[in-house]
């Protein structure tokens, strides 16, 4: 018998390198968002052509798919190695918007750059930009983060600056966004508690500021708080969206027969969408949606403790961060929809109809299930991934 022996295998017989509960949650929303995306569109009709929005959805769905399979083959290293020239990238792009002639300026908004017939919403690219750069930062500064105010103040300064752009397009829903998941992922670095908390209470202080000194995003939050005041002007999308859920009472009205979406409720294939899920599959339709996403955080923090636990850091807060971004953006829709929170232009992940939306959050996807495989085979270097073990 040979002396040397024989290396253990990196996926036993019952092992599997593919998340499939990860996986079979993120098809269930995707699935769901096609026929929500029809139903709630088909009333708008682009030159005649009732299935525009729908083919166009389908589109952006195609190419989301095509970005996470790449992802697929990106060793999450390679991430790594570019995380801070990827951020720089990403603010760049913030930048780029206000380019005369690349620009594009909706409802007094200046967030999409024009490429001929492809418009990017820049910030969508930020959000997993953002992540990358946090992860690379905590694993490079993990002594300085736990144990200096300034190891957590470097990154938050540098995050400013994103903020202060995406604040002049105006977006203060992913501003929001991206500052919870950089705080969270500082948390989860090691931050200090108290240093956690004081720049919490700074960053919920500057956005009280902003609301008290704008006059429309003021106008959201007192409408938010009594939409019934007035139904007709400042009150009226929640208002609309609120009817469509009672009308929806337990299991909803069925799919096609909801009557808010046709002109009355604005919105209804982006922003609004929870709202026609809400009317058309009640209840039981709503709570189905919010149990994806909860597995779906569920298994994104599982993929970052096992990472973790292999001593792969920067694999774990990527995990970490996406799992926060995507479970943020979610909660913040739902409750706008339901009224728990003042109205905020963030479309539901994988549901709602918006293409950058979806291509950034599917190759979030396939950036998951890369570090899922990387955790189960131990290898990490580019190549095909094994589908089945």
């Amino acid at each position: 018998m040979s002396a040397v022996a024989k290396p253990m295998p990196m996926i036993s017989r019952h092992g599997n390198a593919v998340d499939w509960v990860l996986l079979l949650a993120v098809l269930a929303l995707v699935g769901l968002g096609i026929v929500m995306v029809g139903s709630a569109s088909m009333h708008l009709a682009v030159g005649g052509n009732a299935f525009h929005y729908l083919i166009k959805h389908l589109i952006a769905l195609a190419l989301g798919l095509s970005a996470a399979l790449v992802a697929l083959q990106v060793p999450s290293h390679w991430w790594e190695k570019g995380s801070t020239g990827l951020y720089f990238l990403g603010l760049l792009l913030l930048a780029v918007v206000f380019i005369p002639g690349l620009g594009k300026t909706v409802n007094g908004a200046t967030r999409w750059v024009v490429l001929g017939p492809v418009t990017l919403q820049t910030s969508e690219f930020m959000k997993l930009f953002m992540i990358f750069y946090m992860s690379g930062y905590l694993v490079r500064r993990q002594v300085e983060v736990a144990h200096s105010l300034w190891g957590v103040l470097k990154p938050v300064l540098l995050l400013s600056v994103a903020v202060v752009i995406l604040m002049s397009q105006p977006d203060f829903g992913t501003t929001v966004v991206l500052l919870a998941t950089a705080f969270g992922l500082l948390f989860l670095g090691g931050a200090p508690l108290w240093q956690f908390g004081a720049l919490l209470l700074l960053a919920v202080a500057g956005g009280t500021l902003l609301v008290i000194t704008s006059p429309y995003r003021l106008e959201r939050v007192t409408s938010f708080l009594n939409p019934w005041a007035d139904t007709q002007n400042s009150g009226y999308q929640l208002s609309q969206a609120l009817i469509a859920f009672g009308r929806g009472e337990w299991t909803g009205v069925g799919l096609g027969n909801g009557i808010l979406k046709q002109f009355h409720l604005p919105e209804a294939h982006t922003d609004f969408i929870m709202a026609v899920i809400g009317e058309e599959f009640g209840l039981v339709g709503t709570l189905t949606v919010i149990a994806l996403f909860a597995i779906l955080v569920w298994r994104a923090f599982s993929i970052g403790a096992a990472a973790e636990a292999r001593k792969r850091r920067f694999a774990a807060y990527v995990a970490y961060g996406i799992g926060l971004w995507l479970g943020l953006q979610a909660f913040i829709n739902v409750g706008v929809n339901v009224g728990l929170l003042p109205t905020k232009g963030l479309t539901l992940p994988f549901i709602s109809y918006g293409s950058n939306s979806m291509i950034i959050a599917c190759l979030a996807i396939g950036v998951l299930l890369r570090i899922h495989w990387e955790n189960v085979t131990g290898q990490e270097g580019p190549g095909g991934l094994p589908w089945r073990a």
